[in-house]
Formats: structure tokens, sequence, C-alpha cells
């Protein structure tokens, strides 16, 4: 296949609805001759955060002149960005070579999007020899397709509510599906709360004998007020924070190139993974670190930039706790006149709870309908809405007509903040920057 075949091969993968589970995925990597056996992982999961301390972690070991792989999800705009080695996104040739592999080996076996993407990163890591793989959970943990590895350490950042149709009715159920990535013998590093969610993880732990990194317990951060955090213009803020790592250590005034209160839990995270891979007898050191944290980017999550007089900000909260934090940043890290909302979420999210805690900051609300089966319509997020704020919302076809008409209300000095899916902010993206990667 080309690669425009092979990106039409994958998509059409789609229609195999999300299938939770290892032995499909076992078998067919035992068919490939194990690829994920020969490379060092970090494995990921949690509810939100999972990006963002990826990306600090393979900015880190990229410092360091490390191989790093990073193999996240979902996309923004073009598949190729689910795969990383470095600062390099897997080029269309490899793409479409390891793509048609993996459709040739599978002859009329079925495999679900995910499954496929997951195998093209293992191969892809394995083909190119890297000295670390970051892989990004797609959904729990337990049963899902990157649970095939054993890693040299388990990251969860924290537990909320989220798919519970496939996770679970309570926290606890959602904690012991995210519990499920955690391996006999293999240290956790965890953000994890104390209520069900950190008691199921440290249960898990205690029965596997895996050695648990508690965030606040073992190890902690915070930022440093300096008076100067709050942005009237997008990137003129220098943020610092310090951490206490589990050893003792500590670093003082390090960068963080990213908004957002949460972002220092999430560098924490990603530092005492550091610390854990030094104790192993991994070369890193803090100019490493700090250089990483410099350069460390995510795009799509509180993203902010200036287009001729306009402001943005780009974020991919989509459950109560990425919207709660959402709007902590808003309120914390950027100023405004008006704030002008443009949204769109998918159907079987909480629209209510979501919108109840962001809702009341904007003072014109525009919603539209990403191009997607699962999109929420206008008309269903206007339910949504508490009746007293219906008076401030507008409904839009596409995502391209909610950005004019968002451009054209602005005036200076207003925000316009664009979130609730990130199908929305891939589309939203592409129509303000363009695409990370080329795929025409």
């Amino acid at each position: 296949m080309n690669y425009q075949q092979a990106a039409q091969y994958l998509d059409d993968l789609q229609f195999f609805k999300i299938k939770l589970g290892l032995d499909s995925m076992n078998r067919f990597l035992a068919r490939l001759d194990n690829p994920h056996h020969t490379i060092n992982t970090i494995h990921i999961g949690g509810t939100n955060g999972k990006g963002s301390v990826g990306a600090t972690l393979c900015s880190i070991l990229s410092a360091a002149d490390y191989k790093t792989g990073f193999y996240t999800s979902p996309h923004l705009s073009s598949p190729r960005e689910r795969f990383r080695i470095n600062d390099s996104y897997i080029n269309k040739e490899d793409f479409a070579r390891l793509l048609t592999r993996i459709r040739d080996l599978l002859g009329s076996d079925q495999i679900t999007y995910f499954e496929c993407t997951t195998t093209l990163a293992m191969l892809w890591f394995a083909e190119q020899e890297v000295d670390f793989a970051i892989l990004e959970v797609g959904m729990g943990g337990r049963l899902d397709a990157t649970n095939v590895v054993t890693p040299l350490l388990s990251i969860i950042t924290n537990v909320s509510m989220d798919h519970e149709q496939y996770l679970g009715t309570t926290l606890a159920e959602i904690a012991g599906e995210k519990a499920g990535i955690i391996k006999a013998g293999v240290p956790v590093v965890s953000g994890a709360a104390a209520d069900d969610s950190g008691r199921i993880i440290k249960e898990t732990c205690e029965k596997l004998q895996a050695s648990l990194y508690l965030y606040g317990r073992d190890f902690s951060g915070c930022r440093q007020e300096n008076g100067e955090n709050q942005e009237t213009l997008p990137g003129l803020a220098q943020r610092r924070w310090q951490f206490r790592g589990i050893d003792g250590e500590e670093f003082d005034n390090l960068p963080m190139n990213m908004a957002g209160r949460y972002q220092v839990s999430n560098a924490c995270l990603a530092l005492t993974a550091i610390q854990l891979l030094k104790s192993k007898g991994w070369d890193i050191s803090e100019e490493h670190i700090r250089n990483g944290l410099e350069q460390t980017s995510w795009p799509g999550r509180l993203e902010s930039f200036c287009l001729n007089r306009n402001r943005f900000l780009l974020d991919g909260a989509h459950n109560p706790a990425g919207v709660a934090a959402l709007k902590q940043a808003l309120i914390d890290d950027f100023a405004w006149n008006r704030l002008i909302l443009i949204w769109g979420a998918m159907a079987d999210k909480d629209l209510a709870a979501t919108l109840q805690e962001i809702a009341p900051l904007a003072e014109i609300i525009i919603f539209t309908r990403p191009e997607s089966e699962r999109s929420a319509t206008g008309q269903q997020l206007l339910n949504a809405l508490p009746e007293s704020m219906r008076n401030k919302a507008v409904l839009t076809d596409s995502v391209a007509e909610s950005i004019a008409l968002a451009r054209e209300r602005a005036e200076q000095d207003d925000l316009i903040c664009i979130a609730g899916s990130l199908y929305l902010i891939g589309a939203a993206r592409d129509n303000l920057l363009g695409s990370l990667v080329n795929d025409g």
C-alpha cells in the first residue's frame, strides 16, 4: 500500500467497534515475533494527564540523548501523530510499509483500529531500536491493547469518572481497571487521590509486591508564585516550580512550559519516573531535566496563541475532571475581557456536568459538531445547558463556521476558548494553524 491507501485501510478499521481484551493482541504479536519483548517500555495509564506526563518524559529523555519512542492517542488530525521518536513523527513510508505488513499477516482475521495502531507502534519502535518506548493506555488498562508489555515502570496519573459504559459505574470499579497495568515487582508512580482510587491502587501494589511512589506522600511539587504567572498575552509568562523527590533530592526554579496548575503534579510524576530510571543506572542529569522541561509541549492541551487580532486557547478537556482543570487554568493563568467559548462534545459524555462547570465563565457560547458519528448535536448540547444560560448560546453547523463567528464577535482582549472534545480541537487546530504533520 502507498500512504493514502494505508491511511484508508486504518480508517476503515473503525467499523470494528471497541473490543477490550488481550488474547487476540497476544496471538497476533506472537506471529510478529513479539517485537514488544525487545524494547524498554514505560506504561502510562490514568484518566487525565497521560499525554502531558508522556510528553514530559519524552522531552527529558530526548534531552539526555536517548532514542525515545512515544505512542499516544487519540490524534488531532493525522494518525501519524500517534507515533513519535524524539521530535520526529513516523514518516509516510514507514507508516505504509508497516501497515502493509500487518494487513498481509492478518489475512481474513479482524483487528480493531487501536489494536492495529498499537501493533504498528511496537513494530516501529523495535525496528528503530529505541532506548525507551513510552506507551499511553488507550482506555482503562487491564484489557487495553497496550497492556501486553512488562514495563520498566508503570505510571497511573489519577482516576476519575470517564468511559463508564466500558470501565464501570463507580470510582472503585474504574480504578480496578486502571490498576490492571500494575505488574508483579514493577514499580508504580501515581497521582491517585486519597479515595477509593488510591485505595485500590495501593491494594493492588501490595498484592503484586510492586513498590508504590505516591504524589503528596513520597514526592511533591509546588508552583513558585512570582506575580507574573497570569498571561495578558499567550506565552509571555515564565512559569516556575519546585520539586521534592523520593530520595529527598530537591530541584528549585524549574521551568514549566505548559499552562495549568495541574501540570505541576504531571511533571512531578514524570520527574519521579526519571529518578527511578536513574536508580537503575540510566544517565540523566539535572541539565537534561531542565532542558527537557523547557522544551516540553503538548499541542491542543491548554495551547494558547495569537492569530491576527484574536487570542485563542485550545484544550482537549472532555470529562468533568478535565473541564474542572480547564476552568481553574482559565482563572489562574489567563486574563480576558470576555470569554467566547466554542464547545463540541461526544454524545456519550456527561454533557450537563461539563457544561455546568465551564459555561458560567463564558459571555458567548458557540456550539458546534465535529465530524464524528459519536458527536453530540448542537441541540443536544443546548438541552444540556442550564435554561438560564441558553440565551447566550448559538448553534453552528461546522467547526469552521463556529470559528468564523467567534472571530467576528471577538473584541480586543477577548479570549476564544475551544474545548470539549479532541475531535473538535483537531479540526479547529487544522483550521487555525494547520496540521502537526503534512499528510498532503
